[in-house]
Order: C-alpha cells, then structure tokens, then sequence
C-alpha cells in the first residue's frame, strides 16, 4: 500500500534565507498515488464531520487518482470559493476524520486541494464569479478577511452589488496581515481579488468604517450590512513590569514583516536580528513567530507555554472521528528555536526601560480519566529567569470591543466578545466576530452563511 508522504517542505538551509512558501512541489504522479489511498474508504467521514465547507473529498480525491484535474477542480469549486487559502493554512480537519487516520496516517487531503486548485488556475479553468442578472439591492461589507471576502463572493453571485469597505491597504485581513508569506503568499490572494473585482464586486481600500464613514450611513445607504472585522483584541498579559520596552503583541511583528515583503513599508518596526526571543503562547500565532524570528537571525528563540505538551500521538479524548489532541510540530519548529510547556509567567524584568529577562514557574496540571488536562497548580521553588530582550505576546484574541463601531450600529456584545446579528435591521455578523477566534476555514464556511440569511432578508424570506 502506497504510504503518506512525509517529506513536504523546501530544505531547511534554503526556505530559511527567504519568505518564500515552505512546501515544495509535488509532481502528479505523487499526488495520483497519494489520492489513490483515498479510495480505501469505506463510508467518508472527512466531507460530513470534517470540513467545515462540506468539500465532496472522496469525489475530488477519484478524479485526482483518474488524472482528471479538471473534474476535480469543478467538484471542489462548488463548495469552496477560496481553496488556494484552505489548501496552504487550514490544519485539514479533514484529515483528522479520515479513515485511513484509524490505524495508519491520513489521506494527503490539504495537499491534493492545493494541486486542484493551481492545476486549475494554470490551465485557465477558474474564471471570475459573475452573476447571470443583477438585483437592485447592494450590500456593504465591513472587512475584507476570509469571513468577509466569502460572504461578499457569495452575495455578488447572488446578484447582489457588493462594496467591501477594509481600513487596510488592501485585502485579506490576517491572510495579508499576519499569516506570514513563508505560509501564503500574498500574491495567492491578490490573484483572488483581481478575480474578485472582475466579477463585479467593488472594494473601498484605506476606509475605516467608524472613522471614515460612519456605520450608520453605510446601514442606511445599503440594503444590508455584513460585519466581519475578525477578533481584533490581542490577548495581553498583565504582568508585573509589562510596561516595558521590547515587548510586543506578536501581530506587531507579523504584520511589520508582511508590509515590508508587499511594499507597504521600508523598515522594520520590530526586527529579532541578533536578540534572544522569548514568545509567550504555544499556537500557531507563536510558531509563525519563530519562522519570522529564525529569517531575522535572532541568537536564540524560545517559545514557552503555560499548557501541558501535548502526547505524541492522539489522545483518548479526542476519539476519530473528532479532531485529535496531540503534538503538532510545525515547518517553523523544524528551523531552530526551542519549546517548552508548564511555564507560567510571573513578572518581566529589565534595565533602563527595557527587558532583559522573564520569571517563569513550572505548573503542574490535573488531567481527566481520557488525559485531558483541566486546571493546574503551581510547583513550589520552581521559579526560574529566561533572558529575553525580545517577548512576543502569542496568546490569542479575545474579541470585538463593545464601544465604538458596534455601539454605532446598535449591536449587542457577549462576555465573550462576540458580536450578536441584528436580522431585522438586515445587519449580519459572520466569522470570528460572531463566532470568536478560530480558523480560516470555519470563518469562509460561516461567510458563506450569513450570505445565505442575508439573501433571505433582502427577498422577504422567500
């Protein structure tokens, strides 16, 4: 039986010299073999439990074991808008509910959509997304990230005149603005939004709704209001000494290294080159700051989190077909930098303004029955010093501020940061505004689906 291919990335002495993406190239007859493992299966659980869009993998996954590239790329185009973003940054959940995943490894599912989707591109199959006729209502869209760009697909095909309203220079939100280029290249989605305008929808770059035009005349200008501003809330960390200088929110970072790579700036506002970086959050948002760090040429990288490692394989927790638990080794990791887990930060020191160093103590965590674990004590004389004079805050986002543009539009803010959708005013919150933080491809598929709620308000329910 044909095994899964392990070997996915550029070498390292070469992708670390560069912003280039990190996986390499695979040839059609790899790629063949690899979706002939698919055909194994016996019912598929990746398409109902696992993706978020419904992509039709097993069919997909034939027409690539047929050589039909073209058959493939119709199949997955009728559920994705988007499918050269999911096929570069989407951990697969697919995979994670593959039945092949139940006593060896999993379909090369990820991979074998980001061969569809070139394939297509390159022989000239994907066209621009153009309605048959065109309504009279127009929609604005507040946000051009994957949840924003989605709805705004869907709605134009719809008929519907679409203006998308984003504060930055130009689209993609955290696909531009933090996900970095050794990930996904930026030229991927401008490649989209070329698209995108070609098929009618128009965008309003550098306009902050709220600043630049308020959120109340755009509910009154259109028919229908989408909000998708993400979770634009870092995480902080309010420790002792936290006020000093050389500590930053990691998107500080990513975002100063993806508007050098674009043009958009000439410096860097944060460089790691020649310090000791410490990055406190052990997700991917951390591991993007290492590859970045590794590229700058920090002298060392260590990324900490307060969380215990996770075990090597999948835990009893997380059964197939459920997403699994377990440790997650990304191409960044595999460049340099250091890990450890069980580390709570107690207080940042420094010298003249700026720090030099973070005390951390070990945690010791209570786990359930299956190995999960739920709440954690601190282990005494267990405080320790790690030099730092770079700490990149990883922690997460913790939502939607309840003043300003929600206030404006009079919609309601849970605890938790999530903004409510307010159907009789014809106003919509889709992707992490609405859901909290989460992944791309949860943010596309629920895009898709406040464009479907909102396509019912605007025909009267029909």
């Amino acid at each position: 039986m044909t095994q899964r291919i392990h070997d996915i990335y550029r070498p390292v002495d070469q992708r670390v010299r560069d912003f280039e993406e990190v996986e390499r190239e695979f040839s059609y007859d790899e790629l063949n073999e690899q979706a002939k493992r698919c055909m194994n299966c016996g019912i598929p659980f990746c398409h109902g439990s696992g993706c978020p869009l419904g992509n039709v993998i097993p069919e997909i996954n034939a027409a690539a074991a047929a050589g039909n590239w073209e058959l493939a790329w119709r199949i997955l185009s009728g559920t994705s808008f988007f499918p050269e973003f999911t096929a570069r940054i989407c951990p697969a959940l697919c995979e994670g509910s593959c039945t092949d995943g139940i006593d060896t490894d999993p379909v090369m599912i990820r991979q074998l959509e980001k061969t569809v989707i070139e394939t297509a591109f390159k022989k000239g199959y994907v066209k621009p997304l153009t309605p048959k006729t065109r309504k009279e209502q127009s929609v604005a869209v507040i946000g051009a990230g994957p949840a924003g760009l989605s709805a705004a697909a869907a709605l134009n095909l719809a008929g519907y005149n679409v203006t998308v309203y984003e504060k930055n220079a130009t689209a993609g939100g955290l696909l531009r603005y933090g996900i970095p280029d050794f990930k996904l290249s930026k030229k991927v989605i401008e490649r989209r939004i070329d698209l995108m305008k070609e098929a009618g929808i128009n965008f309003e770059f550098n306009t902050e709704v709220g600043v630049d035009v308020s959120g109340e005349y755009l509910h009154k200008r259109y028919d229908a209001v989408i909000l998708s501003v993400g979770t634009p809330l870092a995480r902080d960390l309010k420790a002792p000494g936290r006020e000093l200088g050389g500590i930053h929110f990691a998107l500080e970072l990513l975002q100063g290294q993806n508007r050098v790579n674009s043009g958009e700036c000439e410096e860097l506002p944060i460089s790691a080159a020649g310090k000791n970086v410490l990055v406190i959050g052990g997700g991917d948002t951390g591991s993007d700051c290492v590859g970045t760090s590794v590229r700058h040429g920090a002298k060392s990288i260590l990324q900490i989190e307060i969380m215990p490692k996770p075990p090597e394989d999948r835990s009893p927790s997380t059964p197939w077909p459920d997403w699994p638990y377990l440790l997650r080794t990304s191409s960044s990791h595999k460049e340099g930098g250091d890990r450890r887990w069980n580390l709570a930060t107690k207080r940042f020191l420094g010298e003249n303004g700026h720090v030099t160093g973070v005390e951390v103590v070990t945690v010791e965590w209570e786990f359930t029955l299956l190995g999960r674990p739920v709440k954690f004590k601190e282990v005494p004389n267990s405080t320790e010093i790690l030099p730092a004079d770079l700490v990149l805050l990883a922690m997460g986002f913790t939502g939607v501020a309840p003043d300003g543009l929600t206030a404006e539009l009079g919609l309601k803010v849970d605890e938790r940061g999530r903004v409510q959708s307010d159907p009789k005013r014809g106003i919509f919150v889709t992707g992490d505004s609405a859901r909290g933080a989460s992944l791309v491809v949860w943010a596309m598929a629920d895009g898709k689906k406040s464009a479907e709620e909102a396509d019912r308000y605007l025909s009267g329910g029909e």
